[in-house]
């Protein structure tokens, strides 16, 4: 599967590493996440998460912001640009499935499928239609709010 997304990025030509799409795909599968808990989740430490979101920020592919009234935490979103990367290497890592599962002269029984779709769900990620509603909405305005943007100032400080 490793390989399947990194052929469809180098394809693109998206620069952007495998662990830079891993934010990504967890931004668009789960929505707009803090910064703390995006580390965690991505199993990194709070300062390589935020170099490598200040990389995605630079290629406009993720937005920080600060929800509400709370301005101590950074919050992390995908862009419509972010949400987009995200499709077209999801679908050719698809299609590519796709040729492999027809090629090998798989056979895709109603078991199989309720098999596959139980494994998603026990590795903690959503089945395909789950995925693709929230990739839909990943880069929407937040709480129904255009997002705000968060910047590092000259003195390393938040604004």
């Amino acid at each position: 599967m490793v390989a399947l997304v990194s052929r469809s990025l180098a394809a693109l030509d998206a620069d952007v590493t495998l662990a830079q799409f891993r934010a990504l795909v967890l931004l668009a599968g789960h929505g707009p996440q803090r910064s703390t808990a995006m580390a965690r989740e991505l199993q990194v430490a709070p300062s390589t998460l935020t170099r490598m979101c200040d990389r995605l920020v630079r290629k406009s592919l993720v937005q920080r912001f600060h929800r509400g009234h709370d301005r101590r935490s950074i919050w992390l979103a995908l862009t419509p640009a972010g949400r987009d990367l995200v499709g077209t290497v999801m679908r050719a890592r698809r299609r590519e499935l796709e040729r492999i599962v027809v090629a090998s002269g798989l056979v895709a029984s109603p078991p199989a499928v309720d098999l596959l779709h139980d494994f998603v769900r026990a590795v903690g990620e959503l089945p395909d239609e789950e995925w693709w509603r929230r990739w839909e909405a990943s880069a929407d305005p937040v709480d129904g709010a255009p997002l705000m943007g968060v910047h590092r100032q000259a003195d390393g400080a938040w604004a």
